[in-house]
């Protein structure tokens, strides 16, 4: 009765989606790619292309010199989405879902009966039977890991794969783990590893035999505690977290790996990380721009701390002076000397919410607030920029920085999709007129 977590992880996820919207794709290597380059990487990779040892960020070229007879798919985040929630109902007919942790991770408790390993067990092939049913075809599948809590079986899930199902009780603890390598174990990327390392701990056999003061130095504080804990199948709450920065990052296309492109995109970027920000209710104090150049090892860094605002206008303000105190002469981006930029993001960051905040002596009026809630309400509602300022047309035109799919957080495809409905648009751009107006009109009566 020692298990308490079921971890449903899918396999290989965006290129299986392909594979089964596709069926001429099923059984042949598959790429997915954030935009149509060679120069850009692999965001996930079909088991068939796998085999070839192509896997998430090889590059196109290098993946089609591994893998000749590859087909590379340009990302579809809105379908990626839609099956996420369409899998997740399969789920929910074996098992409620109790926390998403990705769009193609979710964690299950048990209660009761159901710890029982062979009752386990029977919901995890329920689960394996929902996702067939609701993805006839065999190309979407799942591991399903089942462990005493969710760190644990999220680490079962992955040693079997593709649809694997792993159980590790207490009673195969620690023993169970030592065949891992530490950065199979979720928590532990490069920094951390190294880190461990420094303090005499090379292999997961060690890290599992280390006392609890050892590991909170390395992880540097109660984190380690909690690694602790949970390596010996601990049900510990998740650590609560608070949000720290918002941004947006894009690979260019090759028709916009210029300035005047990667400066609409950035311009862009900046615009749906601001909606997101006043989505939640935050403010930020400073703003982090990063350009990567072809050829080039150095990226162009810019950070600025300002008084909090969630201002588009003031924010894309503040981004075009950062683009401009940084070019050399002639030069229309900062950066090396005649370099082609290759990807871009921005990130807001020193985030507060803004009712902790007591904002600028600057702050924008109570109407220009007004102005941008209506423009949030109708991007929202329509899924794509049918509002948008001037300087970021030539992004559109050229349809970049799509919705992306972050590793922590499904996206809110009625706030990123491309999908509008032209009469609900009309009637909410007759609104904004209305209101626009109405602003124009009171501020003429008050000069008058």
């Amino acid at each position: 009765m020692s298990l308490r977590s079921l971890f449903v992880d899918f396999n290989s996820y965006f290129a299986s989606v392909e594979q089964h919207e596709d069926a001429s794709l099923r059984g042949r290597p598959v790429g997915v790619v954030p935009v149509a380059a060679e120069t850009t990487s692999l965001i996930a990779a079909s088991y068939e292309a796998r085999a070839f040892g192509v896997g998430t960020g090889t590059m196109v070229r290098e993946a089609r010199r591994r893998c000749p007879g590859i087909v590379i798919r340009v990302a579809r985040p809105e379908r990626y989405v839609a099956w996420h929630h369409r899998l997740m109902e399969a789920i929910d007919r074996a098992i409620p879902v109790d926390r998403v942790g990705s769009i193609d991770e979710v964690a299950c408790e048990l209660v009761g009966r159901q710890r029982r390993r062979e009752v386990a067990e029977e919901i995890a092939r329920q689960v394996k039977r929902e996702v067939a049913l609701a993805a006839p075809g065999g190309a979407i599948r799942c591991s399903i890991g089942i462990a005493p809590n969710d760190f644990l079986a999220k680490t079962a899930s992955d040693m079997r794969k593709p649809d694997g199902l792993t159980v590790i009780e207490l009673a195969d603890l620690p023993h169970a783990l030592h065949g891992l390598a530490l950065r199979d174990l979720c928590g532990i990327g490069p920094s951390m590893e190294a880190r461990l390392r420094e303090a005499g701990i090379a292999t997961v056999a060690q890290l599992t035999a280390a006392p609890k003061h050892l590991l909170r130095h390395a992880w540097g504080g109660i984190e380690g505690e909690r690694m602790w804990g949970l390596l010996r199948g601990a049900w510990l709450p998740a650590a609560p977290t608070a949000r720290g920065s918002i941004g947006h990052s894009h690979v260019l296309g090759p028709e916009l790996r210029t300035p005047d492109g990667a400066r609409a995109v950035l311009k862009k970027l900046l615009v749906k990380a601001a909606m997101r920000m006043r989505r939640e209710e935050m403010l930020s104090g400073a703003l982090a721009v990063r350009i990567r150049y072809v050829g080039h090892d150095l990226r162009w860094e810019r950070d600025l701390a300002f008084d909090p605002t969630d201002d588009s206008r003031e924010l894309l303000r503040l981004l075009n002076g950062m683009l401009d105190s940084g070019r050399r002469r002639g030069q229309l981006l900062p950066g090396p000397a005649n370099a082609t930029p290759l990807s871009v993001s921005v990130t807001l960051l020193r985030l507060v919410p803004r009712t902790q905040s007591s904002g600028s002596l600057f702050a924008p009026t109570q109407a220009t607030r007004r102005i941008d809630a209506v423009l949030d309400r109708i991007n929202a509602k329509f899924g794509c920029n049918k509002l948008y300022f001037g300087s970021m047309q030539l992004a559109l035109a050229h349809d970049a920085a799509p919705m992306r799919i972050p590793f922590s957080r499904v996206p809110d495809a009625g706030s990123e999709s491309e999908a509008c409905h032209d009469a609900l648009w009309l009637q909410s751009l007759n609104r904004f007129k209305a209101l626009a107006e109405g602003e124009h009109r009171k501020r003429k009566r008050k000069n008058d």
